[in-house]
């Protein structure tokens, strides 16, 4: 079964602020087939933060390299 319990968070895994676990089940053979965590408002808070912190230099770069991270 996966676990994915973290979330990426400006460039790293992070542990949520508040564990929220919820079971995925597969619909085929309803059988869980993995755990992930919920996120909080705080979470989503950290999460939108960097994102907007990190787009202040990702809107000056080129189409070029942009496209080289593809």
């Amino acid at each position: 079964m996966l676990n994915k319990k973290q979330f990426y968070i400006n460039g790293q895994w992070v542990d949520p602020n508040i564990p929220n676990n919820f079971e995925v089940i597969n619909p085929c053979n309803e059988d869980p087939c993995a755990v992930i965590s919920l996120g909080s408002k705080e979470d989503t808070d950290t999460a939108v933060k960097s994102a907007k912190d990190a787009f202040e230099t990702w809107k000056e770069t080129t189409k070029e390299d942009r496209l080289n991270y593809l």
